[in-house]
């Protein structure tokens, strides 16, 4: 059971990590055309990828890794490697609450307002700016809790 759990967390990982990497990359590429149509779909394409992607790794990982820890005889609360691992995926998720989620919805909102050629409000900049830059904060702890969980240090 805890190698099927094990791999349950760790195509989490991989649908949670890469979807949350790549998504601001090409998202970068598209709002650089400047052209409302493409920046618009980009946008529309965000949301449906974080809503596929990026909360089914969330599930996945959390469940997993809980999972795995339990079959393992390990308490996942317990101080060391799993707690910090949980700390570091929980610090994220609450910088994705509290700014990026609230950010994309504006910009999703503004996008379907500019995708038939209107004009991009400085609004929608804005929030892009800070999804952006708060993205990268957000990504910053799931990129450190991978060597934790590889490496189990404590």
């Amino acid at each position: 059971m805890f190698e099927v759990l094990k791999t349950v967390h760790l195509v989490g990982v991989v649908l949670l990590v890469g979807n949350v990497t790549i998504t601001a990359f090409w998202k970068v590429f598209a709002n650089r055309t400047g052209d409302p149509a493409v920046i618009a779909f980009s946008q529309r394409l965000v949301t449906i990828t974080d809503f596929v992607f990026t909360a089914s790794g969330i599930v996945l990982v959390y469940v997993g890794g809980v999972g795995a820890a339990l079959a393992r005889g390990l308490h996942p609360f317990a101080p060391g490697w799993p707690l910090w691992g949980q700390v570091l995926f929980l610090s994220s998720g609450a910088v994705w609450a509290a700014v990026l989620v609230p950010a994309q919805i504006r910009m999703a909102r503004a996008a379907r307002a500019f995708a038939a050629g209107g004009p991009i409000p400085e609004s929608y900049w804005r929030d892009n700016r800070r999804w952006l830059v708060w993205g990268v904060v957000a990504c910053v702890p799931l990129f450190v809790a991978i060597p934790v969980m590889v490496f189990k240090p404590l």
